[in-house]
């Protein structure tokens, strides 16, 4: 691959293609237009594209949402742009009890395919009605998709397939990672000219023998990080599995790293209670209990909303070292 470019910029690449490549993709939300996005993830679309594919709306995600909703229902494909997650639910009616239900309600009548996107994370020191991580909370909806990219490539691909998809997919973003960069060939450089990858599809982001750090999202690149710690420090080979699309869930690929590492710990920046890892833990006890040689973990974040010190809210999040720490627990 000859070039590297960042998280949002990955984004903007997907929409733009998409937005090219079908007359119905429109995006909307607030200063998506003029104003290139609150993150400039849209940053030239409206200068390229007009009024008519990028829209701004006013400061209503009850309205806006709604709006994008009653639209995918008659054909169109639009992409709502949430400044932060955390205001889902301002319009949680319009995403849980008319996009996610539609499509049962009118006995597969009528299809939804909106994309909810926007950051949802903390570590940003904007407090805790702006820092809320709701993919468990989406997850649990029959009928909505939930994805989560560690990085710019997955961002890219999983955005393209999040698009085309036929059912509401929510898409969680991290301002953390939006001006991180990393490898992604360009279309001419792939096979099929272009980088799709399928929801519902994990990927092995670093092979291990030892153990198997499961996340989703920025928590990847923690536990890229403790697995170095793990390998240098201490000789033990982590394995890391990015779920990438949390559902549709890849239980494959999680249960075969379990099977092979036979321990495994689940990291998160979401709260413990009814969170993403208790989900996998189940279905790892469930599915390989034989193959484990001791007890299935879980690295959270504190189970307290977002704290808005930026130096207590760093010890709030997962780290490293707590997975470090954890992983020699069972190891």
């Amino acid at each position: 691959m000859s070039r590297s470019i960042t998280y949002r910029d990955a984004i903007r690449e997907a929409l733009d293609e998409e937005i090219a490549r079908d007359p119905m993709v429109v995006v909307m939300g607030e200063e998506v237009a003029q104003y290139n996005g609150a993150y400039k993830v849209t940053q030239g679309l409206w200068d390229k594209w007009g009024d008519k594919r990028l829209v701004d709306t006013p400061i209503s995600e009850a309205g806006f949402i709604g709006m994008g909703v009653g639209a995918s229902m008659l054909g169109v494909r639009p992409v709502m742009e949430l400044m932060f997650w955390s205001f889902y639910t301002v319009a949680w009616d319009q995403i849980v009890n008319n996009a996610a239900m539609v499509r049962y309600m009118s006995g597969g009548k009528i299809n939804c395919p909106i994309v909810v996107r926007g950051p949802a994370n903390g570590g940003t020191g904007v407090g805790a009605t702006h820092s809320h991580t709701p993919e468990n909370i989406m997850a649990n909806v029959p009928g909505m998709k939930c994805v989560v990219p560690s990085n710019a490539y997955d961002a890219k691909g999983l955005m393209k397939a999040a698009i085309r998809d036929n059912d509401p997919v929510m898409f969680m973003e991290s301002t953390v990672l939006y001006g991180e960069a990393w490898e992604v060939p360009s279309n001419d450089e792939l096979p099929n000219g272009e980088l799709f990858i399928p929801l519902g599809t994990a990927d092995i982001k670093r092979e291990g023998t030892d153990i198997s750090l499961i996340a989703h999202g920025r928590a990847v690149i923690t536990c890229l990080a403790a697995a170095r710690i793990l390998e240098e420090e201490h000789g033990i080979s982590a394995e890391v599995v990015d779920l990438r699309s949390i559902r549709p869930l890849d239980e494959e690929t999680i249960l075969n790293s379990v099977a092979k590492t036979h321990r495994a710990i689940y990291v998160e920046e979401g709260k413990p209670f009814c969170g993403i890892g208790a989900q996998i833990a189940y279905t790892i006890q469930a599915k390989v209990f034989d193959e484990l040689d001791a007890p299935v973990l879980r690295v959270n974040s504190l189970d307290a909303p977002a704290i808005y010190s930026p130096p207590l809210e760093a010890i709030q999040l997962p780290t490293a070292d707590v997975i470090v720490a954890k992983a020699l627990s069972i190891c």
